[in-house]
């Protein structure tokens, strides 16, 4: 776990000393999300391998830390970026950058880990991290469509070969938003519920329009331009996210016109120590659509899960170039036989 904690844990130190003092800790908290995970993932290749059997109580300890994290941290985003914090234009934008990589990254993976617990509570801080991100959908989408229905045309999370990320971006935020909302509400009629306040959908709009309300009432409008600017830009890197570690792997479809179950061929993987560290073990993306109930510390590699070429985070910048993904990307479809 020390791992774990200090990968997760530090950028958001650097965070808050960069929104209390600017000036050089900006940069330097940039320059730690980016650069420097970048050169700690070149430094050590491979990650050590998880013990199947052995148990991480710590685990919830530290996505409770971040999720409890995630509420005053956006607050403090929200007011160093748009609120009445006197921080130059410059120290602004790289702010925005910053806590923009870190919800998109260390949140978002780590709230994602959340809304997969059993438990109400924990699961519920997961809810509140994407809620307040503008992105609520994303728990009933992800839970109920995309596990379901990954590597199919079904999910509009699984790229397609060929698509581009700009193309993807639609079908990856509306068509989620609907297919979320089809799915909650086919599960509402089986459970024969009719109260619409306990609708999830709900819970997700309503919590998006307190958010910006707040972030108006406190900070005025460029509080509220911050909150879009900063969840925005944490919303592509999630369906980036999504984007890379699906693109081009299809479930073939049986005879009964189901698809086959999901196994290890079905997602791309990293085995990049440091930003795996960092993304809760994220880019182990077989395994957990293999055992979504698994917690992060104790998700594998095996040899026959796809490998990307380079970490998540490079692979998703290479993603906003759509003839330089495919160079890179559609060979690997070929020698995998798609």
């Amino acid at each position: 776990m020390f791992l774990f904690t200090l990968a997760t844990l530090t950028p958001a130190l650097l965070l808050i000393l960069s929104a209390s003092r600017g000036g050089a800790w900006v940069a330097i908290a940039v320059l730690f999300i980016t650069l420097f995970t970048f050169l700690m993932d070149r430094l050590g290749h491979k990650a050590a391998e998880a013990r199947p059997d052995a148990e991480f109580p710590a685990g919830d300890g530290l996505s409770v830390v971040l999720a409890l994290l995630h509420l005053p941290m956006l607050a403090l985003a929200v007011w160093a970026v748009g609120g009445d914090s006197g921080f130059t234009v410059w120290e602004r934008a790289g702010l925005l950058v910053g806590f923009g990589l870190f919800f998109g990254q260390i949140a978002h993976p780590n709230a994602h880990e959340l809304i997969h617990r059993g438990n109400r509570w924990l699961s519920g801080l997961g809810k509140m991290v994407y809620i307040t991100l503008l992105i609520g959908h994303h728990v009933s989408a992800h839970r109920l469509v995309h596990h379901t229905h990954v590597g199919t045309d079904t999910d509009p999370s699984s790229a397609r070969q060929g698509e581009g990320f700009w193309r993807f971006t639609r079908r990856g935020w509306t068509g989620a938003f609907r297919a979320g909302l089809h799915a909650e509400n086919a599960r509402r009629t089986r459970a024969r519920r009719s109260s619409l306040l306990s609708h999830p959908y709900l819970h997700y709009v309503g919590g998006a329009v307190l958010t910006m309300t707040l972030a108006a009432l406190a900070f005025g409008p460029g509080g509220f331009a911050a909150l879009i600017g900063m969840a925005g830009y944490a919303q592509i890197q999630l369906l980036l996210s999504d984007y890379v570690q699906h693109y081009g792997l299809r479930r073939a479809i049986r005879e009964n016109g189901k698809p086959v179950p999901v196994g290890p061929e079905h997602s791309w993987n990293t085995p990049h120590w440091y930003s795996s560290a960092m993304m809760l073990n994220a880019p182990r993306h077989s395994d957990h659509h293999m055992h979504p109930s698994r917690h992060y510390p104790a998700l594998r590699l095996s040899p026959e899960m796809p490998v990307l070429p380079h970490s998540l985070p490079v692979m998703a910048v290479i993603a906003l170039w759509p003839g330089l993904w495919r160079r890179v990307m559609d060979k690997r479809l070929a020698a995998l036989g798609v």
